[in-house]
């Protein structure tokens, strides 16, 4: 890259989703001029095409699900969900898929936009295409970090691509329900939206490779999901994966769908919800001595370990350290912290907890699977456990035991688990199964992550009539 008509900035961050947005907050807050590099919309993944949008479908569809349980409001919520109501809330919620506000946050926080594709160019230097076709040089004083995140994974499917399938993006910005939806996996995305488009009218169809729901959880979360969206009409079903499919009537007619077993489906649509894989494809990394394509691998001050000189920057999905929202700006916040620090000739502090160390993403990593019920995790599962050698103590209880669950919903069913590390007494594992228990789980993240001991917890007392006592009982049997 020649010197004439480059930009020059402290910092570059390549993609404008909440991370890169975080990280420029940081670093323009710590005095470094920054520029955020966007080729799509100004708040990314999360604000348009999954966590906001995904979580306005499945709101009215959860509330509903318990005010049809609860004496005195059933008879009046018998009907159908207000499918136009919902998905105009749902727009609402994405902003119509208009930018303007977070372009307006961007540049109050004097921070500046520029839109385009950017691709690494060598060492702190990145080119932009911008939509006009001209190319903007930019050159990086101290960082450059690379907050692309991720992209829906398709399977390897003959002719996937005439099929036209709907990935996570199509199922959280449709404007009107599918009658026949065949949904092909069995992890967040596929139980999330099988709980959504079931609740507004789409008849469903869940397949699952493996034998059970969210296998990445505890089994039983898996189970209760399962028993709540046949009961809501769905059909799941175990050990079947797609072989074939097809798009008839010239590519605008239904799907038709060849199983594993020798089965076959009609569908009107058809979503892959088969995992993620990075959005780094074609943003140059082979001119820094990186694969294209590749997840880029961290160490914890969330620099590149492969790059010398400590000036290129992974945060978020792109890691693949913890595929969350919120996982992510907590990456950024870090990586902000040590930008700065670097810029001004400090040295790190990377103790285990330490404000330029990233450990809460392998450490603690919270999630809520906002289904019905809904499922809320933190740190090891059983299985983890038995596979890390890890010796735990394992302490269950049915919420619907609890007085506060009851109230909460009179058939209230759900489980709590609680894995107390043997040697050490501290919490390194919960995981709430139930209607309404997402709330449950900030305070299980501060049990592991201050590792506090369940003797010290015993004496923190939940209110009653609340669903959070379950923590009492919990204790009570751990504290044994």
């Amino acid at each position: 890259m020649t010197t004439e008509n480059i930009r020059t900035y402290d910092v570059i961050v390549i993609g404008a989703g909440p991370v890169g947005e975080n990280v420029a907050d940081r670093t323009t807050a710590a005095g470094l001029r920054t520029v955020i590099v966007e080729s799509e919309l100004a708040g990314g993944e999360c604000s348009y095409w999954a966590c906001e949008p995904s979580k306005a479908l499945l709101r009215p569809a959860l509330l509903r699900a318990d005010a049809m349980h609860v004496p005195g409001l059933d008879p009046a919520i018998k009907g159908p969900l207000d499918v136009e109501a919902v998905l105009a809330h749902r727009n609402r919620m994405s902003a119509d898929w208009k930018d303007d506000g977070q372009v307006e946050w961007i540049k109050s926080a004097g921070i500046d936009l520029l839109r385009g594709h950017g691709r690494l160019e060598g060492v702190r230097e990145v080119s932009v295409k911008t939509p006009g076709g001209d190319t903007v040089r930019l050159r990086a004083r101290h960082a450059v970090a690379v907050c692309t995140g991720s992209r829906a994974a398709l399977p390897d499917l003959a002719g996937i691509d005439a099929l036209r399938p709907w990935t996570s993006r199509e199922a959280t910005s449709a404007q009107q329900p599918p009658r026949r939806l065949v949904i092909v996996g069995a992890g967040v995305v596929g139980v999330e939206m099988a709980t959504a488009w079931q609740a507004l009218g789409s008849r469903v169809t869940l397949l699952a490779r493996g034998e059970g729901l969210l296998p990445r959880m505890e089994p039983f979360a898996g189970e209760l999901v399962t028993e709540r969206l046949r009961e809501a009409g769905a059909d799941v079903r175990f050990n079947t994966s797609v072989v074939a499919a097809e798009r008839v009537g010239d590519g605008q007619g239904e799907v038709r769908i060849t199983l594993s077993d020798g089965g076959e489906l009609s569908a009107d649509e058809i979503l892959f919800a088969t995992g993620r894989a990075p959005r780094s494809e074609d943003i140059g990394l082979g001119t820094v001595g990186l694969t294209a394509g590749d997840w880029l691998t961290t160490d914890d001050s969330l620099t590149i370990t492969a790059v010398p000189g400590n000036w290129l920057y992974a945060v978020g999905d792109v890691n693949r350290r913890a595929l969350f929202t919120h996982q992510g700006k907590y990456q950024a916040r870090i990586a902000g912290a040590v930008i700065a620090a670097r810029a001004r000739g400090e040295e790190l502090d990377t103790g285990r907890w330490a404000p330029h160390s990233s450990t809460a993403d392998t450490e603690a990593v919270p999630g809520v699977v906002f289904a019905d019920p809904e499922i809320a995790s933190v740190g090891l599962t059983v299985r983890e456990a038995e596979r890390t050698g890890r010796a735990v103590d394992v302490i269950d209880y049915e919420i619907g035991q609890l007085a506060g669950a009851l109230q909460y919903r009179p058939d209230y069913r759900g489980r709590a688990r609680l894995l107390v590390d043997r040697d050490r007494r501290t919490i390194v594992g919960a995981t709430f199964a139930g209607p309404g228990v997402a709330e449950l789980l900030h305070s299980a993240t501060i049990a592991i992550s201050g590792e506090v001991p369940v003797e010290r917890l015993w004496h923190a007392v939940p209110a009653f009539p609340t669903i959070s006592e379950v923590w009492l009982r919990l204790l009570e049997k751990g504290c044994r």
